[in-house]
């Protein structure tokens, strides 16, 4: 400190000094990288009916190119760790988190959003169902809700079992137990899921 005092400078003056001193005598880290250029490929695949070619660089994600270069903006963006489900979109038949899979992936596949499901001139039985119990609140997880759910009823027509599925041997019958354990990956932050079951219950022909 006398030394500090002798020299009149402050202990802020001395910090900017050393930081300035460093910065001279690396000048190759003072000096910004040269950005990356992105590598870009074609992908065609069929979305909601329609086939679309795209040139996408390599890191864009299927739900980027979703958003971002279809503008189809149903499909959310919530977590972009693949931890919400709000980004569920039904591919060749099987739900998957779009922010987790590149669009490079999908060559040829048959991609469905819920655009594809239905629209206010004619809404697909789930959405009808979501509106008629109110399985919804802020709506930002309500398409991949609805994405999930037609692919759950699908699995649990196809024989597919869950984890909770007592007997591997036997049909596997829509449950609350079941439609709760495959859902499970799609969060809703307002707290709708007892009126999300009723919803899907009613369209699956069972009681909730």
């Amino acid at each position: 400190m006398a030394i500090l005092d002798d020299l009149q400078l402050s202990r802020r003056e001395v910090m900017a000094t050393g930081a300035a001193v460093g910065v001279a005598a690396a000048p190759g880290m003072a000096s910004a990288a040269p950005a990356e250029q992105p590598t870009l490929m074609k992908v065609s695949f069929t979305v909601n009916g329609q086939r679309q070619t795209l040139e996408l660089d390599t890191r864009t994600t299927l739900l980027d190119a979703l958003r971002e270069h279809l503008k189809l903006t149903g499909s959310k963006k919530g977590c972009d760790h693949g931890q919400c489900g709000a980004c569920t979109v039904i591919v060749d038949g099987r739900r998957i988190n779009s922010c987790l899979s590149l669009a490079v992936m999908h060559e040829g596949d048959e991609v469905t959003t819920i655009e594809g499901l239905g629209g206010p001139e004619k809404l697909h039985p789930l959405q009808a169902a979501f509106v008629k119990h109110d399985g919804y609140q802020c709506g930002y997880c309500t398409p991949g809700q609805i994405c999930s759910a037609k692919a759950v009823l699908e699995e649990i027509r196809a024989g597919v079992p869950s984890h909770v599925t007592a007997d591997l041997t036997a049909k596997v019958e829509f449950s609350q137990a079941e439609l709760r354990e495959r859902m499970s990956g799609n969060i809703c932050r307002c707290g709708a899921y007892s009126n999300i079951v009723e919803a899907v219950a009613e369209v699956a022909g069972a009681k909730a």
